[in-house]
């Protein structure tokens, strides 16, 4: 793991090598995609069974085998025990109930000639969430993107999730009952991006894609984005930690490891000012290490891309954090309050010694689809709002169109588009 100082005069290159990360698009992967877009836009549900069947290793004849009746979903949910059950459903209720706080209302003002002018907030018709199968399942991602989906009051919400040689999770598919998922169905990769973006005979066209994937389903939502909405293109998992160095040393190592474990090029910095705290965090790292699970992942992950960064002092790590504009960013200090203040960018706070980040992940209620590879500078986590859409309302009043009428006038003869002028002029009173 790296180990730097910010009082180097190297630092800034140091810090801008250490944040580098290859995002440019693979032309192999791009090429592979465009085939099986083209090939699912032509061909429909025989395309998303074909390429099923090869990358799944499944055996299906129809999308009718690759469907979840909701019957299926709720066996799902019955099959886990009461522990896991009562864990998804609290999860549930907490993101429900952050969610609820975000929905976006119609508004509108009337001016003194009459004139109403306003926003129309409406939801979209159709979602589509693609939820990762494979390496990992992810029943926390059904909650994330469903439930905003849900509470945004979306008409139809279909899920996409991969079984790789037919293995289901149950978990994954209980929380799409508990979320109200619409329909689901056992597909994943490019072709299940295709079949939403483009819709099939049995899977109808969506407005928006969203959901996390690898990087054929990265390439995908690129690829279509403009023919449906997507969330975003994510990266590699990232975390930040500012410690003051009065938290346990085993508590931060951890924190660490939790994004590490995701994969060898997931990102975890810690930053402090103490430079025996960061040998304390060193220790706990190495004697912790060895009865991780998946050591040999987080081990590649802070070889890779990890850092311990000794800083001048608070106000440094402050500065230098909205440098990194991180998708995780735990303040683990005495006054986590005025320390977030400082700080301009970064996907979620989490503040103070007890909000681990893992708490965010699973239930804490705020969305875990957060903006990575520093796009925290201008994006935001997803949420309800990303499930809604705005349409202006403009009415005009006689008394309105004279003095919008001239105005509008003006600018469009100085744009050099006449029949916009007259537009507007043949409502004038004086031009009548």
């Amino acid at each position: 793991m790296r180990r730097l100082n910010s009082s180097s005069a190297d630092f800034p290159a140091q810090l801008a090598a250490l944040l580098a990360f290859e995002t440019a698009q693979n032309p192999e992967v791009d090429v592979a995609v465009a085939r099986i877009l083209a090939d699912v836009k032509a061909r429909g549900d025989a395309a998303v069974v074909e390429y099923t069947n090869r990358f799944d290793g499944l055996n299906a004849s129809s999308m009718a085998e690759l469907e979840l009746s909701r019957a299926e979903l709720e066996a799902a949910y019955q099959r886990l025990s009461t522990t896991q059950r009562e864990a998804l459903e609290a999860a549930a209720a907490r993101v429900r109930r952050y969610h609820e706080q975000q929905v976006q209302h119609s508004w509108q003002y009337t001016e003194d000639d009459g004139t109403v002018l306003g926003q129309a907030v409406t939801p979209l018709d159709r979602v589509g969430l693609y939820v990762p199968g494979g390496k990992a399942s992810y029943p926390s991602s059904v909650l994330m993107n469903a439930i905003p989906a849900k509470v945004a009051g979306v008409g139809e919400i279909i899920v996409v999730v991969p079984t790789p040689r037919g293995e289901r999770n149950d978990l994954v598919l209980a929380a799409a009952y508990i979320a109200g998922v619409d329909r689901a169905f056992t597909i994943g990769g490019a072709q299940a991006v295709a079949a939403l973006a483009y819709g099939t005979a049995t899977i109808p066209q969506v407005d928006k894609v969203t959901g996390p994937g690898n990087q054929y389903v990265a390439a995908a939502k690129r690829a279509v984005f403009g023919v449906v909405g997507i969330d975003m293109v994510a990266g590699p998992s990232e975390i930040l930690v500012i410690c003051d160095g009065q938290t346990d040393p085993d508590w931060i190592a951890m924190d660490l490891f939790s994004q590490a474990e995701h994969d060898e090029i997931a990102q975890s910095i810690l930053l402090c000012p103490d430079a025996t705290y960061l040998e304390q965090v060193a220790a706990s790292i190495a004697k912790l290490l060895p009865s991780m699970p998946r050591r040999d992942i987080i081990a590649q992950s802070l070889a890779n891309r990890g850092a311990l960064i000794q800083v001048r002092d608070l106000d440094d790590a402050a500065e230098i954090a909205s440098q990194i504009a991180a998708e995780h960013l735990e303040l683990s200090v005495v006054d986590p309050w005025a320390l977030q203040a400082k700080i301009r960018h970064a996907g979620a706070f989490f503040l103070g010694r007890f909000a681990s980040e893992a708490l965010g992940d699973y239930c804490a209620g705020p969305n875990h689809v957060l903006p990575t590879s520093r796009t925290a500078r201008f994006a935001s986590p997803l949420g309800v709002y990303d499930f809604q859409k705005r349409s202006s309302l403009i009415y005009v009043s006689e008394a309105g169109a004279q003095t919008l009428g001239r105005i509008a006038s003006v600018l469009a003869h100085g744009e050099g588009l006449p029949a916009h002028a007259k537009s507007a002029e043949y409502r004038l009173k004086d031009q009548a």
